[in-house]
């Protein structure tokens, strides 16, 4: 069984590479279908699987790179590039949060309720009654919903939960 699984590990490594690789550059450049994200980073998850078998059975010389001075510079290079990446807010990956309908979302809950309402499909004045109905006692047409949730101790998801319950 330990044999089968190490021979399979670098062939599934090398195949979930290039799935993960050509993924990766359809979403980089935004063509393609919708999907190639989620099985990108499920099959990127994936992708430890094999990459764990293949360090087990090459341990040895996988240790050998460390004791020249590239493999410690590449791992602290490609560490450095995460940081600037990652933390470092830029121009679209810090507008970007996640599915689109997220930020459609997030932009109405951050509008007041004199620009939200006709979205919502009611007047500014029912907006504010509701919001006030449900604990947002400073709500107000002018004030952004999100910024009065916020102040009244009220979470993003709970003023989901009111702008979208049907009058009863």
């Amino acid at each position: 069984m330990r044999d089968r699984l190490f021979r399979l590990a670098t062939p599934l490594m090398t195949g979930l590479f290039v799935v993960s690789l050509l993924s990766g550059v359809v979403i980089f450049f935004h063509v393609g279908p919708g999907w190639f994200h989620p099985a990108h980073e499920w099959l990127s998850m994936l992708l430890i699987i094999p990459f764990g078998l293949h360090l087990w059975r090459n341990w040895r010389p996988f240790v050998n790179y460390f004791k020249k001075a590239l493999m410690p510079l590449a791992v602290a290079a490609s560490l450095v590039a995460l940081a600037v990446f990652g933390l470092a807010p830029s121009g679209e990956a810090s507008a970007r949060s996640g599915p689109p309908q997220f930020a459609l979302a997030d932009s109405i809950i951050a509008a007041t309720p004199q620009v939200a309402a006709p979205v919502l499909g009611t007047t500014p004045d029912e907006l504010v009654a509701k919001l006030k109905a449900a604990g947002i006692a400073n709500a107000d047409a002018g004030v952004s919903m999100k910024t009065a949730a916020i102040a009244a101790g009220k979470s993003t998801t709970e003023l989901y939960q009111v702008i979208l319950t049907a009058d009863k």
